[in-house]
């Protein structure tokens, strides 16, 4: 059950937008947790960007005994496989995002970091 749900919404969506929700795990669980937050984006199809970011703090709650309860052991190792997952997406794309990174840096300093390099101001006629 959710104890919480915090949104913050920054783009407007409407009718005949398309969305896609993501959820990621903030922490790795254990046989103890007997709650987990999701961070969650919104993302707009339409508008092609993140609409709204979320985070659910959920309660694992058995309603027969009207109390909190520890993940049973099925889910715990599910959620850890799932962290680790995402884990291992996260160093990877940072990873490729750094070579992209240096990639760029590469371009720069072999057109506008050269001593002879020009702005090119487009129809204004004037260089820098």
């Amino acid at each position: 059950m959710a104890r919480s749900t915090n949104t913050a919404c920054w783009q407007p969506m409407k009718w005949p937008d398309r969305v896609s929700v993501y959820h990621k795990l903030r922490e790795l669980p254990s046989e103890s947790t007997d709650s987990f937050i999701l961070d969650v984006i919104i993302l707009s199809e339409l508008h092609r960007r993140v609409a709204a970011r979320c985070t659910e703090d959920i309660v694992v709650y058995d309603y027969r005994n009207a109390k909190k309860v520890p993940l049973r052991p099925f889910m715990v190792e599910s959620f850890q496989d799932t962290f680790r997952l995402q884990e291992q997406a996260k160093h990877e794309y940072s990873a490729a995002m750094a070579r992209l990174m240096d990639q760029v840096r590469e371009l720069e300093k072999d057109s506008w970091d050269r001593a002879d390099a020009k702005e090119d101001f487009g129809s204004s006629g004037q260089a820098a």
